[in-house]
């Protein structure tokens, strides 16, 4: 009975200190929209000013985050985590956000077909490797958006082994 006292007590303690995290650092909520911005969670923010200070471009944030397993032989030996941003011609956030189940089916299959090539092996995030994975995405993107797509931004990856 003491053997199990000890991990439900850090159990208990590490379970409260990330909710109390997780609402300290929560980003405040908006309360209200510029024209041409995503609904909900979705974030489209202002990028490259032209010449008159009118942004050209705009960023997508891409809703929920990407798992994708690493498997060897038989078994899955991590999972990496991928947050995606795009930048787009401004107010194409609204296209990105209407065609996101097909453009997150695009991506997926380039994500799946990265980490079986060992992609997402050791020194995976080695420049040469994020840049065959960036290209690999770009091109899924305007393969599905079309020239609307400037580039893809990788904006949170981390590896977890299981």
């Amino acid at each position: 009975m003491k053997k199990l006292l000890l991990p439900i007590l850090m159990l208990i303690v590490g379970v409260g200190g990330g909710v109390g995290a997780g609402m300290v650092l929560a980003p405040a909520p908006e309360t209200e929209h510029a024209e041409g911005e995503g609904e909900g969670a979705h974030a489209a923010d202002p990028a490259v000013a032209g010449e008159e200070g009118e942004p050209t471009s705009e960023f997508a944030r891409l809703n929920n985050q990407f798992i994708v397993p690493v498997v060897k032989g038989e078994r899955v030996v991590a999972l990496v985590v991928l947050s995606i941003t795009l930048e787009v011609d401004v107010g194409g956030s609204e296209v990105v956000f209407a065609q996101e189940p097909r453009l997150r089916d695009s991506f997926l299959r380039v994500l799946f077909d990265h980490a079986n090539v060992g992609g997402f092996d050791a020194g995976f995030t080695q420049a040469g490797t994020m840049a065959i994975l960036r290209n690999g995405l770009k091109e899924a993107a305007r393969d599905a958006l079309g020239p609307l797509v400037h580039d893809v931004l990788i904006v949170d990856i981390v590896r977890q082994e299981v």
